[in-house]
């Protein structure tokens, strides 16, 4: 989300305290991300809370994300996970591409693989970058199904070009197989640019140990620069 001044928040405050859902989700995520008013977590949960209950899907899967995360609550994955699947059958792709993580990893429901990769695939279809980043990874590694390289690639390439950070790496790994360092780097900085401290971290490790010399050895300055998380 864009900054916003104080006195846009205070603007977006009256609308929620007025009740419209869509102000409510959005002083939600001001106090979540601390922007343009203190952050508070338990106040960003509350107002998340208050409009999911007006059937607001974003919002809903926001009080998901709060207790999937533990921000302003104890971590609650069964919690999340029920908020996550009510909005992914609701046709909220963020919903879908959370309760498939949790799905796949078997936190806070059963493990169930097929299920996850069924709901990534719905949420890959509504152009969800991560999601269908995730769909790669699940051809790649052959879990449902046998391992597919080629739609791997293909769905690393369709995630990097919608902005998934951990789309453009894996697209960067794709085109390294393939020779092609010079594309490879270019996607390793646009990782940068967009990955948070900790995945950055882990792709400088992947660097120092990757099997391409090219990458081992000008991979270090294409993330040397400090971009924002």
């Amino acid at each position: 989300m864009t900054a916003i001044t104080a006195a846009d928040a205070a603007l977006i405050r009256r609308a929620a305290e007025a009740g419209l859902a869509e102000a409510q989700a959005m002083l939600g995520q001001l106090l979540l991300d601390g922007n343009g008013v203190d952050r508070d977590e338990g106040a960003a949960l509350a107002w998340f809370t208050r409009a999911a209950a007006q059937q607001h899907l974003m919002a809903l899967n926001m009080v998901g994300r709060c207790y999937d995360l533990g921000w302003g609550t104890a971590v609650d994955k069964a919690r999340a996970a029920a908020c996550y699947r009510v909005a992914a059958e609701r046709g909220l792709d963020w919903a879908m591409y959370n309760y498939a993580t949790l799905l796949a990893l078997g936190e806070g429901v059963d493990p169930d693989r097929p299920a996850a990769l069924g709901w990534l695939e719905r949420a890959a279809v509504l152009g969800n970058a991560k999601a269908i980043n995730f769909v790669g990874s699940f051809a790649e590694d052959g879990w449902v199904h046998p391992q597919d390289m080629a739609k791997a690639a293909d769905c690393y390439r369709r995630a990097a070009a919608g902005g998934d950070f951990r789309g453009c790496f894996n697209h960067a790994r794709m085109l390294a197989q393939a020779g092609r360092m010079d594309e490879a780097l270019l996607w390793i900085e646009r990782a940068t640019a967009t990955g948070h401290a900790r995945f950055v971290a882990q792709m400088r490790g992947w660097l120092a140990d990757c099997p391409y010399p090219a990458l081992r050895s000008r991979g270090p300055a294409a993330v040397a620069r400090e971009w924002p998380c």
